[in-house]
């Protein structure tokens, strides 16, 4: 699913009208698509009380189409139009006819105090100013609803009023709604910050006519669940461990040692034939008790839980057997550590399979001069937006507030896939590529589902998926497997360990669905 800038948008409306379609064509279809959405939120529109406002532009129409039809549904709908526009006047005469009243500037708060559904379709993509005089107003009333004992259903039309489709960045009476219905394709402000993702509640992306084929050139994506069906690697009925390959995973230290068992099991849930644990060799029998399933190579130590200089030699006698790396998960930062990532990221010269780095390789990245460049290009970094921080020198805020210009900034930049973690993560190619995932659930908030997500990550590579698709593809699933654990559990205690019995589960769902 192509996710979009308001200059990409206004282009496939232009190519959509050279095929035939016009714009008053557009807005009927995302007019009825609105309706039929409403309809469904709310189980039923007859008797419902529903309030459009309506802006002064083409999202201003289409909610007066949408309004028109939900008259003719039998809802009870009335209007707040700010500005009665030349182009609205045709729209706003058939939604008189379907028996759609108007609200009058006195009537104002009443309306919306008594509102069932309030659908915002004030502005739309080319909203830039601050909002002021009746708009702000309006809102503002609608904001004191929403914390009344009414509490109305709050939906956007293609995005909040104030929103910027593009930077995510909001007007201060910005409406958090409870659904955003994003017409033809969803707008890259609507996952590039946390206000943005927060002010939107569940994104539903409504097909309005614009043909598939206007966007093939665009590289900004949302996954889904199509997307992810076709990426699954697939389970030949006659294959063996080495079919689905194994993985090195460096990882662990005397305060870390659950990081360690949770990347490693997380690799195999995703289906990797053998994962190889490199950790020190006091804390092997501690993590061989949770996780009797893979292998390990226990690596010397200068005391115990802290790997020596020697630990580099035993991983490099042996990482050509292996089919993908990954390291940093629990590791520590004593400089013999230091010294092991170092030598094995950035000075080694043996050719490293296709590599994840995590957690504390990261913060040890950071301390190092250069590591963009001494990297194996094509790396897969996967920073929190502190590692982040760390690691670019740009400030948290900075990052939070344009979480997909970072990323996609960064792999350009770095040579190397990033995904940056967070709500709504972004993972971005140093080709251009970028896709966003597109929950956020607070169930992931908890330290240890970053290991879980990496190793995920390695076990896609360990099957033969391409880097970027490899790490894509480990975002939605860990992402899914949260879903499924909160909705059994809860969004409140979901451990980073209780991930790992639902990425199978959630992998299976996909297969029977591709089987279909």
């Amino acid at each position: 699913m192509k996710l979009v800038t308001a200059n990409q948008m206004v282009e496939l409306e232009k190519g959509a009208a050279r095929r035939g379609i016009s714009a008053h064509q557009l807005m009927e279809n995302a007019g009825l698509e609105i309706a039929r959405q409403v309809g469904w939120i709310t189980h039923g529109l007859e008797g419902k009380r529903v309030v459009v406002l309506v802006g002064p532009g083409n999202n201003g129409g289409d909610g007066l189409v949408a309004a028109r039809h939900l008259a003719g549904w039998k809802a009870q709908v009335e209007l707040i139009v700010t500005v009665n526009t030349p182009a609205n006047e045709d729209n706003l005469n058939k939604a008189f006819q379907a028996g759609v009243r108007l609200t009058g500037p006195d009537d104002l708060k009443d309306a919306i105090d008594s509102a069932d559904i309030i659908i915002d379709s004030l502005f739309g993509t080319g909203w830039k100013r601050v909002i002021e005089g009746p708009f702000k107003h309006i809102l503002e009333l609608v904001k004191g609803s929403k914390t009344s004992g009414k509490s109305p259903i709050i939906i956007a039309v293609d995005l909040a009023s104030g929103l910027d489709s593009d930077t995510g960045e909001a007007d201060p009476v910005t409406l958090q709604a409870d659904y955003t219905l994003a017409l033809g394709c969803p707008k890259a402000g609507l996952y590039n910050s946390n206000r943005a993702i927060s002010s939107s509640g569940e994104i539903r992306v409504l097909d309005i006519g614009i043909p598939e084929q206007l966007a093939e050139n665009i590289q900004t994506e949302v996954m889904d669940e199509y997307w992810a069906v076709s990426e699954l690697p697939t389970r030949p009925v006659d294959a063996h461990k080495g079919t689905f390959g194994k993985a090195m995973v460096v990882a662990g230290s005397i305060n870390y040692p659950g990081a360690a068992w949770l990347c490693s099991a997380g690799a195999m849930r995703a289906g990797a034939g053998l994962v190889n644990l490199a950790i020190p060799r006091s804390l092997q029998s501690l993590v061989a008790c949770r996780l009797a399933e893979i292998t390990y190579l226990p690596l010397p130590e200068t005391s115990p839980g802290t790997v020596n200089n020697g630990a580099i030699d035993e991983i490099i006698g042996v990482i050509n057997n292996y089919k993908c790396l990954l390291i940093g998960c629990g590791l520590g930062l004593g400089n013999q550590t230091i010294n092991l990532v170092h030598s094995l990221l950035l000075e080694s010269k043996i050719d490293l399979p296709a590599t994840v780095i995590d957690a504390d390789g990261l913060n040890i990245l950071s301390k190092s001069t250069g590591w963009q460049s001494k990297l194996k290009p094509g790396c897969i970094i996967t920073p929190h937006p502190g590692e982040m921080s760390r690691l670019s020198g740009i400030s948290v805020d900075t990052i939070q507030s344009d979480r997909i210009g970072t990323a996609q900034k960064a792999a350009v930049e770095w040579g190397h896939i990033v995904a940056l973690k967070g709500a709504c993560t972004v993972i971005a190619s140093p080709d251009g590529r970028l896709r966003v995932n597109p929950d956020a659930n607070p169930a992931l908030a908890s330290a240890g589902t970053g290991d879980v997500l990496a190793g995920i990550i390695a076990g896609m590579l360990c099957q033969g998926i391409k880097p970027f698709e490899a790490a894509c593809l480990g975002v939605y699933l860990h992402a899914q497997a949260g879903r499924e654990a909160s909705v059994e559990a809860g969004v409140t205690g979901v451990l980073a360990g209780d991930l790992l019995m639902y990425i199978p589960r959630v992998i299976n769902k996909l297969v029977k669905n591709k089987v279909k």
